[in-house]
Protein backbone atom coordinates (compact mmCIF):
# COMPACT_ATOMS: atom_id res chain seq x y z
CA UNK A 1 0.00 0.00 0.00
CA UNK A 2 2.94 2.35 0.67
CA UNK A 3 4.25 2.00 -2.87
CA UNK A 4 0.76 2.62 -4.29
CA UNK A 5 0.39 5.82 -2.27
CA UNK A 6 3.86 7.03 -3.23
CA UNK A 7 3.19 6.19 -6.89
CA UNK A 8 -0.03 8.20 -6.80
CA UNK A 9 1.81 11.23 -5.40
CA UNK A 10 4.59 10.77 -7.97
CA UNK A 11 1.99 10.53 -10.73
CA UNK A 12 0.54 13.92 -9.78
CA UNK A 13 4.00 15.53 -9.62
CA UNK A 14 4.90 14.16 -13.06
CA UNK A 15 1.48 15.10 -14.44
CA UNK A 16 1.93 18.67 -13.18
CA UNK A 17 5.30 18.95 -14.92
CA UNK A 18 4.00 17.36 -18.12
CA UNK A 19 0.93 19.61 -18.28
CA UNK A 20 3.23 22.61 -17.89
CA UNK A 21 5.59 21.28 -20.57
CA UNK A 22 2.76 20.94 -23.11
CA UNK A 23 1.46 24.43 -22.30
CA UNK A 24 -1.71 23.57 -20.39
CA UNK A 25 -0.57 25.31 -17.19
CA UNK A 26 0.78 28.77 -16.49
CA UNK A 27 3.90 29.39 -14.46
CA UNK A 28 5.53 26.58 -12.52
CA UNK A 29 5.31 26.97 -8.76
CA UNK A 30 9.00 26.50 -8.10
CA UNK A 31 10.40 29.65 -6.60
CA UNK A 32 13.80 30.35 -8.08
CA UNK A 33 13.34 29.59 -11.77
CA UNK A 34 15.29 26.35 -11.63
CA UNK A 35 12.27 24.32 -12.73
CA UNK A 36 11.80 26.39 -15.86
CA UNK A 37 15.50 26.15 -16.67
CA UNK A 38 15.42 22.37 -16.36
CA UNK A 39 12.07 21.94 -18.14
CA UNK A 40 13.14 24.15 -21.05
CA UNK A 41 16.53 22.50 -21.49
CA UNK A 42 17.22 20.13 -24.37
CA UNK A 43 17.40 17.33 -21.79
CA UNK A 44 13.72 17.68 -20.86
CA UNK A 45 12.86 15.66 -23.97
CA UNK A 46 14.04 12.07 -24.48
CA UNK A 47 13.46 10.29 -27.81
CA UNK A 48 11.07 13.07 -28.80
CA UNK A 49 8.88 12.66 -25.70
CA UNK A 50 8.85 15.03 -22.72
CA UNK A 51 10.65 13.42 -19.77
CA UNK A 52 7.69 14.23 -17.50
CA UNK A 53 5.46 11.99 -19.65
CA UNK A 54 7.81 9.09 -18.93
CA UNK A 55 7.25 9.90 -15.27
CA UNK A 56 3.47 9.87 -15.71
CA UNK A 57 3.61 6.49 -17.45
CA UNK A 58 6.15 5.06 -15.01
CA UNK A 59 4.25 6.08 -11.92
CA UNK A 60 1.00 4.71 -13.41
CA UNK A 61 2.74 1.39 -14.10
CA UNK A 62 4.06 1.30 -10.54
CA UNK A 63 0.61 2.19 -9.16
CA UNK A 64 -1.07 -0.52 -11.23
CA UNK A 65 1.53 -3.10 -10.18
CA UNK A 66 1.18 -2.11 -6.52
CA UNK A 67 -2.60 -2.50 -6.68
CA UNK A 68 -2.25 -5.78 -8.59
CA UNK A 69 -0.17 -7.15 -5.73
CA UNK A 70 -2.91 -6.33 -3.22
CA UNK A 71 -5.67 -8.33 -4.90
CA UNK A 72 -6.79 -11.87 -4.21
CA UNK A 73 -4.38 -14.65 -5.00
CA UNK A 74 -1.66 -12.19 -6.02
CA UNK A 75 -1.36 -10.81 -2.48
CA UNK A 76 0.64 -13.87 -1.40
CA UNK A 77 2.70 -14.27 -4.59
CA UNK A 78 6.12 -12.79 -5.30
CA UNK A 79 5.56 -11.84 -8.96
CA UNK A 80 3.97 -8.42 -8.35
CA UNK A 81 6.75 -7.52 -5.91
CA UNK A 82 9.47 -8.56 -8.36
CA UNK A 83 7.83 -6.53 -11.13
CA UNK A 84 7.58 -3.59 -8.73
CA UNK A 85 11.30 -3.81 -7.90
CA UNK A 86 12.18 -3.93 -11.61
CA UNK A 87 9.95 -0.95 -12.48
CA UNK A 88 11.22 1.06 -9.52
CA UNK A 89 14.81 0.14 -10.42
CA UNK A 90 14.35 1.40 -13.97
CA UNK A 91 12.77 4.58 -12.61
CA UNK A 92 15.60 5.01 -10.13
CA UNK A 93 18.27 4.59 -12.82
CA UNK A 94 16.55 7.09 -15.15
CA UNK A 95 16.05 9.52 -12.28
CA UNK A 96 19.73 9.20 -11.35
CA UNK A 97 20.68 10.08 -14.91
CA UNK A 98 18.33 13.07 -14.96
CA UNK A 99 19.58 14.28 -11.58
CA UNK A 100 23.16 14.03 -12.87
CA UNK A 101 22.13 16.19 -15.85
CA UNK A 102 20.62 18.78 -13.52
CA UNK A 103 23.82 18.96 -11.47
CA UNK A 104 26.54 18.59 -14.07
CA UNK A 105 25.10 19.76 -17.38
CA UNK A 106 22.10 22.05 -16.88
CA UNK A 107 23.45 23.60 -13.68
CA UNK A 108 19.96 24.14 -12.27
CA UNK A 109 17.72 22.27 -9.86
CA UNK A 110 14.03 21.62 -10.36
CA UNK A 111 12.41 21.21 -6.95
CA UNK A 112 9.59 19.13 -8.39
CA UNK A 113 12.14 16.84 -10.05
CA UNK A 114 13.88 16.41 -6.71
CA UNK A 115 10.55 15.55 -5.07
CA UNK A 116 9.99 12.96 -7.78
CA UNK A 117 13.51 11.61 -7.22
CA UNK A 118 12.81 11.21 -3.49
CA UNK A 119 9.54 9.44 -4.28
CA UNK A 120 11.14 6.92 -6.65
CA UNK A 121 13.91 6.23 -4.12
CA UNK A 122 11.27 5.58 -1.46
CA UNK A 123 9.32 3.29 -3.81
CA UNK A 124 12.47 1.36 -4.67
CA UNK A 125 13.47 0.94 -1.02
CA UNK A 126 9.99 -0.14 0.09
CA UNK A 127 9.66 -2.57 -2.82
CA UNK A 128 13.05 -4.15 -2.08
CA UNK A 129 12.11 -4.46 1.60
CA UNK A 130 8.82 -6.03 0.52
CA UNK A 131 10.63 -8.51 -1.71
CA UNK A 132 13.07 -9.48 1.04
CA UNK A 133 10.23 -9.82 3.53
CA UNK A 134 8.16 -11.98 1.17
CA UNK A 135 11.16 -14.24 0.60
CA UNK A 136 11.72 -14.56 4.35
CA UNK A 137 8.06 -15.39 4.92
CA UNK A 138 8.07 -17.99 2.14
CA UNK A 139 11.24 -19.51 3.62
CA UNK A 140 9.65 -19.60 7.07
CA UNK A 141 11.98 -17.00 8.60
CA UNK A 142 10.41 -14.35 10.84
CA UNK A 143 10.82 -10.64 10.13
Amino acid sequence: MVSATLALVGFFVALYLWLWKVGLLGALACGDGGCETVQLSEHAVFLGIPVALYGVAGYLAILATSLWGLHGRWATRREPTVVLVVLAGIGLAFTGYLTYLEAAVIDAWCRWCLVSAAIIVAIFVTSVVGMVRSRMVSDGVGW
